[in-house]
């Protein structure tokens, strides 16, 4: 049964969505003048398409606002006949759902009927109507927070938490998180000059019971398909599994123990399954003694100048995410980073891209520096050459002995490696030209 409350309801509900065909009109306008602009230019044909499906995306968004609109006009209608039937007292709401009606019906009358004809005309059509909707009086939304939702007993009565979730996007357009309830937290982007594609990276939170991670994953998996992603990664930490490393070490310890200790305190998210060393480290040294309280295999591979022991060594590293070298004395050639086809990350004890290879500490002593530091890298074929992730420095001065150069050292080293594994795992580092990272 039709109520006063309701004609302003069905009447504030067409004042709404005239005010979305409103902004529609503008958007649409405003695309196209760009399209137009860009093929006067001559625009890059990449950059010109993606406009061009940004105009069309647009567009679309027209007749469905003007079915919605034309629905609601028949309710408003309905509800004013059934309270006019009644005998109703009227009032402004009266007056004001007639105005409203008539306005519509006006504009209405004065399209064209329905006909075969081109995209181009049906497109004027709805312009023309949307111009004229401007002149209908404009309406101030307001919050529905208030307004209690009616309980489905599929839902449970205790409200599910909310949980974060990491995207990373590399491509023109991003939309879905808002789409499916999600809030946004932050977003970082990064548009290189003179290039047609963008990075970013977004954290959010969302409800998992309404947004499963399956759903999540194909949502995203759309869109990338849709512009031609680079590459979407999306990463959920409190449901996904921690990321599996091996860890490579040589003699020096410092970095494979303050890597120990960030795994075993959560500061790094990640598990360890192993630890590999051309150094025989004896059952009493504290790392062994970690190692097997925390039942962490140590696997000792001596190597000598004709056998690095790589074939053995991809056998123990087949199912972890990525490797990390902490202070791994040997040079891994092209044939084993091909064997194992996932990211390398090493720790250099040098500020690269000076002072590569052996003894990094004394060639800057030697040379002397005011400033030394330690670079953590992709490792590739090339000797520490790799896209760089992280680099620390600390001052130094003429005072300073190649033994304090060396323990300054290695304690930007442990910082360092330890930034670059985080910042990895929480998906902060992209691929940037052939020998860049983005690092968000």
């Amino acid at each position: 049964m039709a109520t006063v409350r309701n004609l302003k309801i069905k009447t504030n509900t067409c004042k709404r969505i005239v005010k979305e065909l409103q902004s529609y009109e503008k958007e649409v306008e405003r695309e196209a003048a760009k399209t137009a602009g860009m093929k006067e230019k001559g625009a890059d044909p990449y950059d010109l398409k993606q406009q061009e499906s940004v105009l069309a995306e647009s567009r679309m968004m027209i007749p469905d606002c003007r079915k919605r609109l034309e629905s609601s006009l028949a309710d408003l209608k309905g509800a004013l006949t059934e309270l006019e039937e009644s005998n109703e007292n009227p009032g402004a709401e009266f007056d004001d759902a007639r105005s409203t009606i008539a306005d519509i019906l006006l504009i209405d009358s004065e399209a064209k009927p329905p006909q075969k004809q081109s995209p181009e005309i049906e497109e004027e059509r709805a312009m023309n109507l949307i111009r004229r909707l401007h002149s209908l009086p404009q309406i101030t939304t307001r919050s529905l927070k208030s307004v209690a939702e009616p309980l489905d007993p599929s839902i449970p009565s205790t409200p599910t938490p909310l949980i974060n979730g990491i995207h990373v996007f590399h491509c023109p357009l991003s939309e879905c998180i808002a789409s499916r309830g999600g809030n946004i937290l932050g977003a970082d982007v990064f548009v290189p000059e003179n290039k047609s594609v963008f990075y970013s990276r977004s954290e959010f939170n969302f409800n998992p019971s309404k947004w499963p991670q399956a759903q999540m994953d194909d949502d995203f998996l759309k869109i990338a398909k849709k512009f031609n992603a680079m590459r979407s990664v999306v990463h959920v930490p409190c449901l996904d599994q921690k990321y599996k490393i091996a860890v490579l070490a040589s003699k020096q310890d410092h970095c494979l123990v303050d890597m120990l200790h960030g795994w075993q305190d959560g500061r790094l998210p990640v598990d360890v399954t192993c630890v590999i060393s051309n150094h025989d480290r004896g059952s009493n040294t504290h790392v062994i003694r970690f190692l097997e309280r925390h039942g962490i295999p140590y696997h000792y591979l001596r190597t000598t100048k004709g056998n690095k022991r790589e074939t053995e060594v991809l056998d123990l590293v087949q199912d972890t995410d990525f490797l990390v070298l902490a202070r791994y004395m040997q040079i891994l050639s092209g044939d084993f980073l091909k064997g194992y086809g996932k990211d390398v990350i090493n720790i250099h004890h040098g500020l690269l891209p000076s002072f590569k290879g052996g003894h990094p500490s004394k060639q800057a002593f030697d040379a002397g520096v005011k400033l030394i530091g330690a670079t953590s890298h992709f490792v590739t074929d090339q000797l520490d050459a790799g896209p760089i992730i992280e680099q620390m420095v600390e001052r130094v001065s003429h005072r300073d002995t190649l033994q304090s150069f060396v323990l300054k050292s290695e304690d930007l080293e442990k910082q360092c490696l330890a930034k670059a594994i985080k910042s990895y795992c929480e998906l902060r580092v992209l691929p940037y030209e052939e020998n860049k990272t983005v690092v968000f």
